[in-house]
C-alpha cells in the first residue's frame, strides 16, 4: 500500500521548506533508512531520509521549490500502483499527517548542515581545497564523477563536507576562478550593474521573526558601563594555570547566567495570555555564519564553571564554521547574548530573539580616562545594552538585572563562590 510522506517540520520554527536535492527519482526504488531528498529550512540544510520500503511514484515538491509542512513531499509504494486518489483525498488526510509525525519522531535526528549559496564570484579566499597530508584531495566519488564529467579541477574545489571533504553540492556550485576576475569592478566604469542574491531560507527566516519582534514587543533600551579592570586581571591569573583559556565571553555568559537566576522577571517569555518565568538558564550565544546568524545555546549556564563555558562556545563557533550544527544546538533558549566587541564595536542595539523578553549586547573594552577616587586615571570600559520587551520586563527590573550583573564583572572572584 502505498504511503505519504509529508514536509516534515525539522525546527521548532519552521513552517516551510525548499528541497535543495532528490537523490531519488521516480521510478527509483527507495529502502527505509535511505537518504531520499535534503530540505532547506530556516536554519540549515537537513538530509532527510525514508522511513518506507518501495518505489518512489511521486514527487510532490519539485527541487528548488517551496512547500508548507505537512504539504505532500512523496509517495512510495509498490511499482504501478494507482495513487490517484490517495493524492485527491491527501487534504483531508489528517490521521494520515499525524502518522506520519509519530513516525519521524521515531526515526533517528537527521544530520544538520547549513548551506548557503555559491557566490557568483568564486574569489581566491574562498578556494579552500581539502587535501590530506600527503596532497591527496579527499572528496567522495561521486563529487569527483561529476567533477570529471564537467571538466573541473577538483582539487580547486573548495569542500564543505566533514572535515574539509569535497561532496557532490561542492561540485554543483563551483565557479572557476580567472585572474581576469580579481577588479572588485564588475561592470565597465560609469556602466549600473547589480546582482540578485537568492534569499536563504535561513535569511528569509531572520527577516520574518526579527521584524515580528521589532514590531509586536514594544523595546527600550537601558546602557551601562562596566569597569573591566578586575575582569581583566581575574582573566590574566585564570589563563597562567596551564591547560586553562578563558576570554571575556566566557566570563560575561557566566555573570550574565548568575544574575539571571536573581532576576527571573529577565529570564521570562511572552505567550501572550501568561509570562513564562524560566527556573533553568538556558543562554544562547549569537553566532554569525556566511548567510546569517545562528543563536546556538549554553545550557544551565548558571551551573557550569567558565572553562565548560568556553569549552562549549567553542565547539558551537567550530560547528558553525564547519555547518554542523544540530537543531537541538539551537533551541530552548531563555536569554541571548550578542558580542561584537571583537569586531571593534563600541556600543550597539540588538532585537530581542524571541521567545526571550531580553537580550544583552555587548561592546569591546576600551581604555579611556575615569575617575577613581577623585582622581582621573586610565580605566578599561566595556559599554552593553539590554534591550527588554516592555511587555514583560520594566525599566527597574531591566535596571536591577544589570546592576547585578555589573557586580559580577567588575568582582569576578564572585562567580567562583
Amino acid at each position: 500500500m502505498a504511503e505519504i510522506i509529508y514536509m516534515p517540520k525539522l525546527s521548532d520554527t519552521m513552517t516551510e521548506g525548499v528541497v535543495a536535492e532528490w537523490t531519488k527519482k521516480v521510478g527509483d526504488k527507495v529502502a527505509s533508512g535511505e537518504l531520499l531528498a535534503e530540505i532547506e529550512t530556516d536554519k540549515a540544510t537537513m538530509e532527510f531520509e525514508s522511513f518506507y520500503d518501495g518505489v518512489l511514484l511521486h514527487i510532490g515538491v519539485e527541487k528548488g521549490k517551496t512547500a508548507p509542512v505537512n504539504a505532500i513531499l512523496a509517495i512510495i509504494g509498490e511499482a504501478g500502483e494507482d495513487i490517484s486518489a490517495l493524492i485527491a483525498n491527501a487534504g483531508s488526510a489528517a490521521p494520515v499527517v499525524e502518522a506520519a509525525k509519530e513516525e519521524l519522531k521515531s526515526t533517528p535526528a537527521p544530520v544538520a548542515e547549513v548551506k548557503t549559496a555559491p557566490a557568483p564570484v568564486a574569489t581566491p579566499a574562498a578556494v579552500a581545497p581539502s587535501a590530506n597530508s600527503n596532497g591527496r584531495v579527499i572528496a567522495s566519488p561521486l563529487a569527483k564523477k561529476l567533477a570529471e564529467e564537467k571538466g573541473v579541477d577538483i582539487s580547486t574545489v573548495a569542500g564543505t563536507g566533514e572535515a574539509g571533504r569535497i561532496v557532490k553540492r561542492d561540485v554543483d556550485h563551483y565557479v572557476p576562478y580567472t585572474p581576469a576576475q580579481r577588479s572588485f569592478s564588475a561592470a565597465p566604469a560609469g556602466q549600473e550593474s547589480f546582482t540578485d542574491v537568492t534569499i536563504s531560507q535561513m535569511r528569509k527566516t531572520i527577516a520574518r521573526r526579527l521584524a515580528e519582534s521589532k514590531f509586536t514587543a514594544p523595546h527600550f533600551y537601558l546602557t551601562m558601563d562596566i569597569d573591566m579592570d578586575n575582569a581583566i586581571k581575574s582573566r590574566k591569573s585564570l589563563n597562567a594555570i596551564e591547560g586553562v583559556k578563558v576570554s571575556f565571553n566566557d566570563m560575561v555568559v557566566k555573570a550574565v547566567a548568575m544574575a539571571l537566576k536573581q532576576h527571573p522577571t529577565v529570564n521570562s517569555s511572552w505567550l501572550g495570555d501568561v509570562i513564562r518565568q524560566n527556573h533553568h538558564v538556558h543562554i544562547g550565544v549569537a553566532v554569525a555564519v556566511e548567510d546569517g546568524l545562528l543563536v546556538p545555546v549554553v545550557r544551565f549556564a548558571d551551573t557550569k564553571g567558565l572553562t565548560q563555558i568556553g569549552a562549549e562556545v567553542k565547539d558551537f563557533a567550530q560547528k558553525a564554521k564547519d555547518k554542523k550544527l544540530q537543531p537541538a544546538d539551537w533551541e530552548g533558549n531563555t536569554f541571548t547574548i550578542s558580542n561584537l566587541g571583537m569586531f571593534g564595536i563600541e556600543a550597539f542595539t540588538a532585537i530581542v530573539n524571541p521567545p526571550d523578553s531580553c537580550i544583552l549586547a555587548v561592546g569591546g573594552i576600551k581604555e579611556v580616562p575615569v575617575v577613581k577616587n577623585g582622581q582621573v586615571v586610565p580605566g578599561n570600559v566595556m559599554k552593553v545594552t539590554l534591550s527588554c520587551d516592555h511587555r514583560v520586563v520594566d525599566g527597574a527590573s531591566g535596571s536591577a538585572f544589570l546592576q547585578t550583573f555589573k557586580n559580577y564583572m567588575e568582582n569576578p572572584v564572585n562567580m567562583l563562590l
